[in-house]
């Protein structure tokens, strides 16, 4: 299947403005179209930081999940977390690799997601092996957000 790119941000709905007070017929249902990225971390080996994506400027991050879809087998406690490159952490604390879950988000983080600032966002993944003797594990993340849409 090909792919289109687009610059951004995309909108999309039938009514671009409202003229009157009918739903569906005269008042607007345009919004953004939701983006995401996703990357597939290793979690054996050495200790690492990943790129997951680059966030445009001005966008909203609406979720973060991070997926380890195969548990590490370090013998000690392994961890993954999410955030940018000023705080590892910022949108997911480090958080166990041993075991198939899905994370999100705690409450503490969600205001650093509403707006990424006017320069684009470099959301980073960052594997932590204790001591670095796992041979196997894998984690997704994803980030979710609406382009031009800071709510700050």
């Amino acid at each position: 299947m090909g792919t289109t790119t687009f610059s951004g941000p995309v909108k999309a709905g039938t009514i671009r403005e409202t003229t009157g007070t009918t739903v569906g017929s005269d008042i607007t249902n345009v919004g953004f179209v939701e983006m995401s990225q996703s990357k597939s971390i290793t979690l054996s080996g050495a200790s690492a930081n990943t790129t997951v994506g680059v966030i445009p400027a001005n966008s909203q991050i609406t979720d973060v999940t991070m997926d380890v879809i195969i548990a590490g087998d370090d013998t000690n406690a392994a961890t993954l977390s999410v955030g940018t490159s000023a705080n590892g952490t910022a949108m997911i604390a480090a958080t166990t690799a041993k075991t198939i879950a899905r994370t999100r988000p705690i409450a503490a983080a969600i205001p650093a997601l509403a707006d990424v600032g006017t320069t684009d966002a470099n959301v980073i993944a960052q594997f932590t092996a204790t001591d670095g003797d796992g041979s196997v594990g894998e984690g997704v993340v994803t980030v979710s957000y609406i382009q031009n849409n800071s709510v700050t």
